[in-house]
């Protein structure tokens, strides 16, 4: 009963590794859109000019704390900004052509540092924004809202005309009724001390540059395998890709038992000492084998061309791989034991294949799920994978991280074997 089993699956791998342009095309294509997802969102950690937002920018005002502000969203990293007129910028915003503009109104400066001391009408900056990026218009916001703030502070505490704007101040808060009079005072102290300490540093170096700014700094730190590590985003996609085509080798090994059994070849098999145990199982190594192959590879090019390393635990990593390989074949002779004809099937199972894809994480990170999301998947198969593979890879997670993941992989492969020889059918 060995002998045969080992011959037949000698046989279905000799007929895989035939087939070349097979072969080619279950290795090329997954490293293909491996390498352009990876590149398409960070690649080697890095920030690729096409993740950064480009932004129209219209100053009407052209005073110093106008110019200031460009200056500073000029410098922001997560921002390109070109300038532009108003309708130049309503129309590159309705064709797509920008994200965001905004615009700075006229004397939009001079009403900003007079409502920064009072409370006169604060001047507004309009922000047009594609109402598909919604997200990234909150984010040009943000970023605006800080640098509004440094640009009038700076203007007010030590720009040119920061004297004349503490005596326009002072002379409207006389005027001012509407202010409850035990504030009166205070306010008229500060702005008083903020009139002299002007006068003071007048002239100084560095003057120029004091004002108030946001209280506090950030640094930013990727949590990857190690201190100094960079992260390799075609870990990731390597993984994913490599997850999604090795499904589509279970659809195939499905559609080609369904043949098999249309064509009456189990027919015939059902004449010799075989029983569906010995059969299926053979189908499922070799199916398994040449997806073994195909991840190893895949990585072994990751390795050679994207720098990608196992930063985790080798043996961790190869025993996903063969769990994932062994689901995927059980999960083939599934397909074929429940499936009634090739045409009817082949759809039913690519549906579901790319449904298990996408909430497995393959296409996106499944930590920007939602939270309820996130926990749903964990009874989606490729989620353990995806997972397994990004543990072992970037995240430099030891051998007992692989355990649960080729448990649950295992486990799969066994429920879903268990269920194509129950429902096994040598004929139509």
């Amino acid at each position: 009963m060995y002998t045969a089993w080992k011959a037949l699956v000698r046989k279905d791998v000799r007929l895989f590794f035939a087939n070349r342009r097979a072969v080619l095309m279950s290795v090329v294509a997954p490293i293909a859109m491996a390498s352009f997802f990876g590149y398409l969102f960070g690649g080697n950690g890095g920030q690729p000019e096409a993740t950064r937002i480009p932004v129209l920018v219209v100053d009407q005002d052209g005073s110093p704390i106008s110019r200031g502000i460009v200056a500073r969203m000029s410098g922001d990293k997560a921002l390109v900004l070109m300038p532009a007129g108003m309708e130049q910028a309503r129309e590159a915003v309705r064709k797509g052509k920008a994200t965001v503009a905004f615009v700075i109104p006229e004397k939009f400066g001079e009403i900003a540092a007079r409502a920064f001391f009072g409370n006169a009408a604060k001047p507004e900056i309009a922000l047009l924004y594609d109402p598909t990026h919604g997200a990234e218009m909150g984010m040009v916001q943000g970023i605006l809202s800080g640098h509004v703030m440094e640009a009038v502070s700076q203007e007010a505490f030590g720009g040119p005309g920061s004297s004349r704007l503490v005596k326009d101040s002072l002379a409207d808060l006389d005027k001012n009724s509407g202010l409850p009079p035990d504030l009166k005072p205070s306010l008229t102290a500060m702005l008083k001390a903020i009139g002299q300490w002007n006068a003071q540093s007048q002239g100084r170096p560095g003057a120029s540059q004091a004002g108030l700014t946001v209280p506090f700094g950030t640094r930013t730190e990727a949590i990857t395998s190690g201190t100094g590590i960079p992260y390799n985003g075609y870990a990731h996609y390597f993984g994913g890709m490599g997850v999604q085509f090795i499904l589509f080798v279970g659809i195939e090994v499905g559609m080609g038992l369904l043949l098999q059994r249309r064509e009456g070849l189990w027919s015939r098999l059902r004449a010799a000492p075989l029983s569906r145990s010995v059969l299926l199982g053979s189908r499922a190594a070799s199916a398994a084998i040449t997806s073994m192959f195909i991840l190893v590879f895949m990585f072994a090019f990751a390795r050679v061309v994207f720098g990608v390393r196992i930063q985790g635990s080798l043996p961790g990593f190869l025993g996903i791989c063969a769990a994932f390989s062994l689901m995927t074949a059980a999960f083939g002779l599934l397909i074929a034991a429940l499936g009634k004809t090739p045409e009817a099937t082949r759809g039913i199972a690519i549906l579901g294949t790319l449904l298990m894809v996408m909430l497995g994480g393959a296409w996106v990170p499944t930590f920007l799920f939602p939270q309820m999301l996130q926990k749903l998947t964990l009874a989606v198969p490729t989620r353990w994978a995806v997972d397994g593979l990004d543990a072992m890879t970037w995240r430099g997670m030891g051998f007992s991280a692989s355990l649960g993941p080729m448990a649950v992989l295992v486990g799969f492969a066994l429920a879903f074997g268990a269920l194509a020889v129950a429902r096994f059918r040598w004929e139509e």
